[in-house]
């Protein structure tokens, strides 16, 4: 059960992603539980978790934060004639959902809207939370870049504590990515190095 404490703004250090971050991983979109949209109102894209504990024994379960692209000749972000990946905000829970009580462990990523545009979970509208959602795009393959972790899983005495938990997850995943070092991920900036220009090359290329 989560404490009552109040949670931090950030999540990771200013000076960008420590070691074991970044964590790469990719796949393509599948069927969830069917949860996320429904019950909750807050749209996920699954990507396959088989042969996550042997690849990546770091990622425990739990919340994190990171930078998602999807490929580009399956999804198109927006109407322009620019067919080049888009680089996204998200935050992911990688685990079982204690609330739900899952029994198979599941990578649930939510895609935020870009750093430049309002965010809508910073406030609740009307008494509702109202989450990022974008078209479907199942079978559309996925770059998601791991930048840092928020906070391990928790049990809720309620859905809604469980939907205001996660909208506080996506306001901390944003102010985590809107840090220079971080931004670095979107796009160049004097906080860039070699290192993160190969991460941001791998993360758009879908060959």
């Amino acid at each position: 059960m989560r404490s009552d404490k109040p949670r931090d703004p950030v999540a990771g250090p200013d000076e960008g992603p420590e070691a074991p971050y970044p964590v790469r991983l990719s796949g393509p979109v599948i069927k969830g539980f069917g949860r996320g949209s429904k019950d909750l109102g807050i749209p996920t894209a699954n990507i396959p978790a088989d042969d996550l504990s042997e690849k990546h024994p770091e990622l425990t379960t739990g919340v994190y934060y990171g930078v998602v692209a999807l490929d580009p000749k399956t999804y198109q972000h927006d109407s322009s004639s620019d067919t080049s990946a888009v680089i996204l905000p998200a935050v992911l829970s990688i685990g079982y959902n204690p609330f739900y009580k899952n029994t198979v462990r599941s990578v649930e990523i939510h895609i935020m809207p870009a750093l430049t545009e309002p965010s809508p979970t910073a406030a609740a509208q009307d008494g509702q939370t109202q989450f990022n959602r974008l078209p479907d795009f199942y079978t559309t393959k996925l770059n998601l870049l791991i930048l840092g972790y928020i906070r391990p899983e928790f049990d809720y005495v309620s859905l809604e504590a469980l939907v205001e938990d996660i909208r506080v997850d996506c306001e901390v995943a944003r102010e985590s990515l809107m840090r220079e070092a971080y931004r670095a991920y979107f796009v160049e900036n004097k906080a860039s190095t070699s290192k993160v220009g190969e991460d941001r090359a791998w993360l758009v290329s879908f060959e």
